[in-house]
C-alpha cells in the first residue's frame, strides 16, 4: 500500500506520510493502532481508515469541511451524480 498525505503528496498512502499529516494526539493513536494491527488485511484496513483522517487533517479547507460536517451543511454528491460525471468525462464505472 502506498500512503502519504503531506500537502505536496496528498494522494500517496505511505504510513510515514499519513502520520506527518495527522495532528497531535491523533498521530500517537495512529501509530498505536497500526502497530497493534496484524500484518495483511487488518493492517491494510487500519491504514485505509487513518488515511481518510490524514487527508482531512492535511486539507487546507479542513476547518470549513469539519464545521460543515458537524452542522450538516457540508455539500454532498449522490452516487448517481458521480457516475454521471465520470461517464461524461469518458470514464466507466468499475462494474461496467
Amino acid at each position: 500500500m502506498t500512503y502519504g498525505t503531506s500537502r505536496n503528496n496528498r494522494g500517496s498512502r505511505a504510513p510515514s506520510a499519513a502520520s506527518e499529516a495527522l495532528r497531535g494526539a491523533r498521530r500517537a493513536q495512529f501509530f498505536a493502532e497500526v502497530l497493534a494491527a496484524e500484518q495483511g488485511a487488518e493492517r491494510d484496513a487500519t491504514l485505509t481508515n487513518w488515511w481518510g483522517r490524514a487527508m482531512l487533517d492535511s486539507d487546507p479547507q479542513r476547518d470549513r469541511i469539519h464545521a460543515g460536517a458537524e452542522t450538516g451543511t457540508l455539500p454532498t454528491t449522490s452516487w448517481n451524480e458521480i457516475a454521471r460525471r465520470r461517464r461524461a468525462n469518458g470514464g466507466a464505472m468499475p462494474s461496467e
